[in-house]
């Protein structure tokens, strides 16, 4: 058997992870609202029509944040359209998905619905075809306490207290050519730089997103971010950033690897960051908000790599008719090996807790989404379920330096160690929590913890995601094909990690 050992001293930190972390993501796409949300009818539903199924596996998720309402639909979204009585709201052609909305879901349902799970909102403004003053009004609409136009609407709409939305993101991937309204990173910094000033002007509270470079691929990567941020970056808060995994073309070596692509990704966002406040000589510091990453197959459509995206329109992506209403599309079934990979993007996501505060998994419900509805029927959990819900359950606390002497592999990434592991101090429970991925394909690896500074720690919990099946996946008949299993601990500072597994071992 290999052996791996991992050393931490709880003097060296990496840095507090913030709770929204462990935030997602829902857009007007597919089934993730209508059937999937918002299901009125339906035995499960409440008296507002959403599904309570649904709200009970999102409040079990703990996901403290979710964006809404996109995505490439914002980009043509009139969110005046989602208010007021339903009967008199307009079914509009979304351009973004070739669908019908029908507006019956609007921003006081999706707020509603979020005081219900108790999850904070982060509001999307549409800066493709919209205005910077719809911006405005829309901040007016959900924060001011009333006694003007939009906010005494607000009441009059059944709701007089204002919502007072913290998070607003200053569009959608607005680097994008298959975004409605696409923008230059010139334009988009002086369009994005007026919607800020209003949406301050009407709540000063507010912290904004600015849309970053979402895709490798795209000749503007990090120069966009670059350009847009030496005019923007004193008027923000956050720099977004998106970043999608693929099985498709790179074999499970790479596959199993591609924690490391999103730990490049990220540490390329904080280092335009870095050169952009120096150079400038901003004081403040901006954090990254990854606000869409998951595993995404595309299994839809035949691809060979994210290259092949380049070109396709959204529409293209799906394999539904054009002009259905909540048609299901890009419903991605996950395998156990889809879920250990997601444990590993977590792994990555907590190595940068220094730089990344907000990270949304997208999607949350239907569409590449961790739960699945049954529209009229019931629910269950997908394989990636259990890593991000482990991930939210036991990563919290601050991220310490890990160094790891183990066997090496080769894989598109460099050589890297065939275990990668995040390091976590619990002051509240005094616990040592670590995640560990092993990327060893034949073997499970014998793993070794050498803690120095944080009192006599021993192994209490061995959490293991493997299998000897790893194209398996939960499903509406078999529920639980994919879970978590606790091992049996046996040894105070070791654990037995087994082959292509994703692991959480909790030392106290």
């Amino acid at each position: 058997m290999k052996k791996a050992k991992c050393f931490s001293d709880i003097h060296y930190d990496i840095g507090k992870i913030d709770d929204k972390m462990y935030s997602s993501f829902t857009e007007h796409l597919g089934r993730s609202i209508y059937t999937g949300i918002y299901e009125p009818g339906h035995p499960n539903a409440d008296e507002n029509g959403y599904r309570k199924d649904v709200m009970e596996l999102v409040k079990e998720l703990g996901v403290p944040v979710i964006r809404y309402p996109g995505g490439n639909f914002v980009s043509c979204y009139d969110w005046h359209d989602g208010i007021g009585p339903k009967e008199k709201r307009p079914k509009r052609m979304d351009y973004a998905w070739s669908s019908i909305e029908t507006n019956q879901f609007g921003i006081d349902e999706f707020c509603q619905w979020a005081e219900k799970v108790g999850i904070e909102p982060m509001i999307a403004v549409n800066l493709g075809t919209g205005s910077i003053k719809d911006a405005g009004d829309l901040v007016e609409y959900c924060n001011h306490p009333g006694g003007t136009y939009w906010s005494d609407l607000r009441a009059q709409n059944g709701h007089p207290e204002p919502y007072n939305i913290k998070y607003w993101c200053l569009g959608n991937e607005m680097e994008g050519s298959w975004q409605a309204g696409h923008l230059s990173a010139e334009d988009y910094t002086k369009k994005a730089l007026e919607a800020a000033k209003i949406m301050r002007w009407v709540d000063p509270s507010i912290k904004l997103v600015a849309c970053g470079s979402s895709y490798e691929m795209l000749p503007t990567y990090m120069e966009w971010d670059r350009t847009m941020l030496t005019d923007l970056y004193d008027q923000v808060d956050y720099l977004s950033t998106h970043n999608y995994t693929m099985n498709s073309g790179q074999g499970t070596t790479n596959y199993l690897a591609s924690y490391k692509q999103l730990d490049s990704h990220i540490k390329n966002s904080a280092k335009v960051i870095e050169y952009v406040k120096a150079k400038n000589h901003f004081d403040k510091d901006l954090k990254i908000c990854l606000d869409e990453w998951n595993v995404w197959n595309f299994q839809d459509i035949k691809l060979d790599s994210l290259d092949d995206l380049m070109g396709l329109t959204t529409f293209e992506m799906t394999s539904a008719g054009k002009w259905e209403i909540a048609p299901p599309i890009l419903q991605e079934k996950y395998s156990l090996l889809d879920a250990v990979v997601v444990g590993g993007l977590g792994i990555s996501l907590l190595n940068n807790a220094d730089t990344v505060e907000i990270a949304c998994l997208a999607q949350l419900i239907n569409v590449i989404a961790p739960i699945t509805t049954i529209p009229g029927g019931g629910i269950f959990k997908q394989a990636i379920y259990h890593p991000f819900h482990m991930l939210s359950k036991y990563g919290h606390g601050t991220v310490k330096k890990a160094i790891v002497d183990a066997p090496k592999y080769q894989c598109d990434f460099g050589e890297l160690n065939v275990v990668e592991p995040a390091v976590i101090y619990n002051e509240e429970n005094d616990e040592v929590r670590i995640f560990v991925l092993n990327c060893d394909q034949e073997e499970d690896v014998e793993f070794e913890v050498d803690l120095q500074g944080y009192g006599d720690k021993k192994v209490k919990k061995h959490l293991v995601l493997a299998g000897n099946d790893y194209s398996v996946m939960n499903t509406i008949e078999h529920p639980d094909a994919v879970e978590m299993e606790e091992k049996e601990v046996t040894a105070a500072n070791s654990v037995v990690l087994p082959k292509m597994s994703w692991n959480v071992i909790v030392l106290g």
